[in-house]
């Protein structure tokens, strides 16, 4: 149990009473969430656990002995039991008998599925021999910035003797696969006291007779490692002190805002990238630091680290005190320029005669000081877990770099992993993109039911979604629900008032820190009114013009700056209505104002074809079900205006239309993202009708 008094250490959270109702599957998948819960035991998606489990064979009744070990591409800190690889172990043990040598150790990975128990369709992974051929029932492989941070230095072997002693060995760097699977399992059966291994520029192993007790001496091992840092390094200056100071935190937000869409213009060829900013004070200290680009340029050092974030990083040439980013954004073009060309270089440099072609050149990690970490990837939650990553790998810079030297990954030990074969098959089965992936879509009026609906089709083909609203409560209810669908990094959500200049000025620039930028903008934000001529007041004019002219003028101008400035292209779509095209009785300030609507679309389109901007119009007609507007005053003025009462309305709209149908918001959130997808690619300045017909609103 960690000590009260140092809370940077490890707490012990086994729960006795939990685990004694669990069958050793439920312990090992219960050892490896408790694990995988805290980022300083290993990072997201890294680490392995396994255990060793007698069970019955399905075809012969017999016991068996069979390892439970995490699958593929899993999780160990999110991860349920079907993310468990499950194998024979005898049929494991055979491998070694076929093993070819270390030449020929990639075959073993695909003979790894005729060890498959019960048919789990699991695939298991690389790790599979490192925890199979150690002669323990449990395993744990973590990667915690403590150990890596010895681990990575250039006496690590000494270093884990001298903070360990016996209890914990030391092996050098290998590849991980078959020959350090046998690695380890001579290395425990030559050292029977000993509780584990650091393996070198790696991570930790330790292993234990039951769950409970390896789950302890992971903890333990990690927080000997935590301590004797903290003693080590108490009072000393990292990184060789800082040489630079934070800009304010809204100064930084405002520059990340800034910056991000540059980057994401120049860096977007092949792809569309999504960006995450970070600026916790432990990034702060990193690029506030006097050894930020010597120690940059030296890269990771763990494997799962530049795997995620590429070997070294660019650092963006910033001078705080000035406060102008404006030259780092003219330079951009030849910083990112002389990164691809080094890549390049390390790309032919290291390339073998069946190495994979050159992937994308271009930096993950940006690091500006004064300001923070920018990352970009194909999708958000790939650029905050690179980010996450690269925060681990600061922290083993930090660790390293104050008690000793630190050592990154040789470049050409880096490029054997990143452009492995295995890793590649790996890629290549990955799944298709969907249609708006790597897009960012912002929807005024998102909180209500046309903009819920149309949010939710955007995130369905993989677009990112910032709903926008002055309804608070509502967009908190729709952050959450969306957030449980689609997950947390795609949503995001923002108080605008689209009649406010300056608001929708800084809500743009908080989507951009966001998500990087910004591609599809739906207007939706809206209101009705109905009143006749004689009647209407000023205040109820100038509402309607407010939010349903003004509003849509101010929307559509930020997301025209920003859009330019991507270099991307865009789709701008406004949610108009009939009422735009039909004139209807007794309301005047909300069908003139719609009809300036569909006219600035028109204007916005001509000016926005020479950067590929669309903008494009949405007319639906009489959206009962969901729609706000229809909540209030104006159901009964419309029904007034037709002389019937309030229930009557859906019916007389049906009946009021050429199909016979009603209209829904989904059926206007297919239109839209029609409008917004590369479907209608060729299509600009257009207007689609989701009124189940209606005469007198036919465009021509």
């Amino acid at each position: 149990m960690a000590d009260a008094g140092t809370p940077h250490l490890l707490d012990n959270r086994w729960d006795d009473g939990k685990a004694a109702a669990m069958d050793e599957p439920g312990r090992l998948l219960y050892r490896s969430n408790l694990l995988g819960g805290d980022k300083r035991i290993t990072n997201f998606g890294g680490g392995n656990t396994s255990a060793k489990v007698e069970m019955a064979d399905p075809l012969t009744g017999e016991t068996v002995t069979v390892l439970w070990v995490k699958g593929s591409g899993g999780d160990v800190g999110t991860m349920k039991l079907d993310g468990f690889s499950t194998l024979y172990m005898d049929k494991l043990n055979q491998l070694k008998t076929i093993y070819r040598g270390q030449d020929h150790e990639d075959e073993m990975v695909g003979l790894l599925s005729f060890c498959t128990y019960n048919l789990n369709p699991r695939a298991a992974s690389i790790d599979t021999p490192l925890h199979a051929y150690v002669p323990y029932p449990h395993v744990d492989h973590m990667h915690p910035d403590a150990v890596i941070a010895i681990a990575a230095t250039r006496d690590s072997r000494a270093l884990t003797q001298q903070i360990f002693g016996d209890e914990i060995g030391w092996l050098p760097w290998r590849r991980p696969g078959f020959e350090l699977g046998l690695d380890l399992s001579r290395f425990a059966a030559d050292h029977p006291n000993a509780k584990g291994v650091v393996l070198e520029s790696h991570g930790l192993f330790t292993w234990g007779n039951s769950a409970k007790d390896c789950y302890e001496t992971t903890l333990r091992i990690i927080n000997k490692a935590i301590a004797w840092f903290d003693e080590q390094t108490r009072g000393k200056a990292v990184f060789g002190g800082a040489v630079t100071q934070s800009l304010p935190a809204d100064e930084r937000r405002a520059i990340a805002a800034k910056i991000m869409p540059e980057i994401r213009a120049r860096i977007s060829g092949s792809e569309r990238k999504l960006g995450h900013f970070d600026d916790s004070q432990t990034v702060l200290d990193f690029v506030n630091s006097n050894n930020l680009r010597a120690l940059a340029a030296l890269g990771t050092s763990c494997p799962d680290h530049f795997l995620r974030t590429k070997i070294c990083p660019l650092v963006l040439e910033f001078d705080p005190k000035s406060g102008s980013i404006e030259t780092v954004i003219a330079g951009l073009d030849e910083a990112i320029a002389a990164y691809a060309k080094d890549y390049a270089a390390y790309y032919d440099k290291a390339k073998h005669p069946n190495s994979p072609a050159m992937r994308d050149p271009n930096a993950v990690v940006y690091l500006i000081p004064g300001v923070g970490m920018i990352t970009f990837a194909r999708d958000k939650a790939t650029a905050r877990i690179a980010g996450e990553f690269y925060v681990n790998a600061i922290n083993v810079m930090r660790g390293a770099s104050t008690v000793d030297t630190y050592v990154g990954l040789p470049a050409q030990e880096a490029f054997d992993i990143e452009y492995w074969l295995l890793e590649e098959a790996k890629l290549q089965r990955m799944p298709k993109p969907k249609s708006l992936a790597g897009r960012v879509g912002l929807v005024t009026g998102g909180a209500g039911g046309i903009g819920r609906a149309i949010a939710a089709k955007l995130l369905s083909e993989g677009a990112c979604v910032v709903l926008a609203d002055i309804d608070e409560t509502a967009l908190a209810d729709a952050e959450a629900t969306f957030g449980k669908a689609y997950g947390r990094d795609v949503v995001r959500t923002v108080v605008m008032n689209v009649t406010e200049e300056n608001a929708v000025i800084g809500k743009f620039a908080e989507a951009s820190v966001e998500f990087g930028g910004i591609d599809i903008v739906v207007s939706n934000a809206g209101i009705a009114s109905s009143e006749p001529v004689e009647t209407t007041t000023i205040a109820m004019w100038d509402r309607n013009m407010d939010i349903l002219a003004k509003g849509y003028f101010l929307v559509a101008r930020e997301a025209f700056r920003l859009m330019r400035r991507q270099k991307l292209g865009g789709s701008v779509v406004f949610i108009a209505s009939k009422n735009g095209l039909a004139a209807s009785p007794n309301a005047s300030a909300y069908c003139t104002a719609k009809a300036a609507e569909i006219h600035l679309a028109r204007c916005l389109a001509l000016e926005g074809a020479d950067a590929g901007i669309r903008v494009n119009v949405v007319n639906p007609d009489a959206v009962l079900r969901g729609s706000k507007i229809w909540t209030g005053e104006w159901r009964e003025q419309r029904a007034s205006a037709y002389k019937m009462s309030p229930d009557e309305l859906d019916d007389h709209y049906r009946k009021r239309s050429m199909l016979k149908l009603s209209v829904f918001p989904e059926d206007i959130a297919e239109a839209t993202y029609f409008l917004a997808s590369d479907l209608s690619a060729k299509s600009t300045g257009n207007i689609i009708n989701v009124d189940a017909g209606n005469a007198q609103s036919f465009t021509r």
